[in-house]
C-alpha cells in the first residue's frame, strides 16, 4: 500500500497539477491586488468616490442606538439587522474586473503562443520532403 501511494504521489501528472495549483494561487493573489489596489481606485474616481461597501438596508433598528447608521459596522454594533447589498454590488464589480483582466491575459498569451508556433523552425527533413512532393506534383 505504501508503494502504491508513493507511485500515485510522484506521478508526473500529480506533480504538474500541484505546481499548477500553487502557481494559480499566487497568480490569483496578483490579480486580486491588481483589481483592488490598481483598478478599483480609478473606478471610484470615475464614480465620484462612490463606496458601495457600506450601502445597506435596515430591516430592524438596533436596540442600543437607532439609525441612520454611517457604516455597516456601526449598525451591527447597535444591534441592527441589515441587508448589505453594497457588498454584493462590490463583489459583482470585482468579479467583472477580474474576469476582464484574466480575459486580456489569456488572449495575449494565446496570441504569443500562436506567434511562437508560426515562427517555429521546420525540421530539414520536412522541408526536403515538401520540396520532393512539390517536384512530383509538377
Amino acid at each position: 500500500m505504501l508503494k502504491e501511494f508513493k507511485d500515485f504521489a510522484v506521478k508526473g501528472n500529480m506533480v504538474d497539477m500541484a505546481v499548477g495549483i500553487i502557481i494559480g494561487a499566487a497568480f490569483g493573489t496578483i490579480i486580486t491586488v491588481l483589481v483592488a489596489d490598481v483598478l478599483t481606485p480609478f473606478l471610484s474616481l470615475l464614480m465620484n468616490g462612490a463606496d458601495f461597501s457600506n450601502m445597506n438596508y435596515v430591516l430592524k433598528e438596533g436596540a442600543v442606538v437607532t439609525g441612520p447608521y454611517t457604516t455597516i459596522a456601526a449598525a451591527q454594533e447597535a444591534g441592527a439587522i441589515t441587508v448589505n447589498y453594497g457588498k454584493f454590488i462590490q463583489a459583482c464589480i470585482s468579479f467583472v474586473m477580474v474576469a476582464f483582466v484574466l480575459f486580456l491575459i489569456v488572449k495575449n498569451i494565446a496570441k504569443l503562443k500562436k506567434k511562437a508556433e508560426d515562427e517555429a523552425v521546420t525540421p530539414a527533413n520536412e522541408v526536403l520532403l515538401a520540396e520532393i512532393r512539390d517536384l512530383l506534383k509538377k
